[in-house]
């Protein structure tokens, strides 16, 4: 289990700077700037997610911020041949296979590491086999962990989206457990356990406060605060919320 007072790292997802560049289809504003000025408020990490319909973060915006940052980067992308291909050229530091569907306004839910479970082999170990981390994201249930550890890697992130959008303080009690259920098997079974989706500064607390996960990777809440604080400020706040609330599950 994770030492209870060691802090929890945040990944600043910067995605939804390059939707708002594409809705113009201008070069501003930079994902780049952006992911700098979250490294100056406290990100241990830059997530970005390379869709297959290049719907927001474009291959040169990876190209640029793989280069120009010291901290780590973390690639999120479907498990196609494809993106396989452009991760073994991009070298991030670590690779998010996440679920994708054309249509979806955001991922909708966690990757399905049981039915899919042959063909995420042969890209686990095609990445893991170059010096790529892999991590899988999926939700919080006992048998995708059993799955992820069967496929080889190290590293899950835990779907968060049912809890933040519960809709009811009962809803949310119910899905909180199953992240607390979750993060302690899989911190059991030896895996770096990290988290996100939906998570924001009025959500976050009660996950926060679990010591199993050890990172977290937010996006979407922290560009909307940015709006009017600006990224350094807002990453500033999150981190500082993640670093107030770390102790026991109530």
């Amino acid at each position: 289990m994770t030492p209870a007072h060691t802090p929890a790292k945040l990944g600043v997802n910067v995605d939804h700077v390059a939707t708002v560049r594409q809705a113009r289809g201008t070069d501003y504003p930079s994902p780049l700037e952006a992911a700098q000025a979250a490294i100056v408020g406290g990100a241990d990490q830059i997530t970005i997610h390379l869709r297959e319909d290049r719907r927001h973060i474009q291959t040169r915006d990876v190209e640029q911020i793989r280069q120009q940052i010291a901290v780590t980067l973390n690639l999120e992308m479907a498990a196609t041949d494809e993106m396989v291909q452009a991760a073994l050229r991009l070298r991030p530091d670590t690779v998010t296979l996440v679920p994708e569907k054309r249509r979806e306004l955001t991922t909708e839910g966690g990757l399905n590491a049981v039915r899919g479970k042959k063909r995420l082999k042969k890209v686990v170990d095609d990445l893991q086999g170059q010096g790529i981390r892999v991590s899988l994201f999926i939700d919080p249930q006992q048998k995708q962990i059993d799955a992820a550890h069967d496929l080889g890697v190290k590293i899950i992130e835990l779907h968060t989206g049912r809890y933040a959008d519960a809709t009811s303080e009962v809803d949310q009690a119910g899905r909180q457990e199953e992240i607390l259920i979750a993060a302690r098997y899989a911190s059991s079974h030896h895996f770096y356990v990290a988290a996100g989706h939906g998570l924001n500064l009025e959500n976050i607390d009660l996950i926060a406060a679990m010591p199993e996960i050890r990172e977290f990777n937010i996006g979407h809440s922290l560009v909307a605060r940015a709006l009017f604080v600006g990224i350094e400020e807002a990453t500033r706040e999150m981190k500082e919320r993640i670093h107030q609330t770390l102790g026991s599950p109530s």
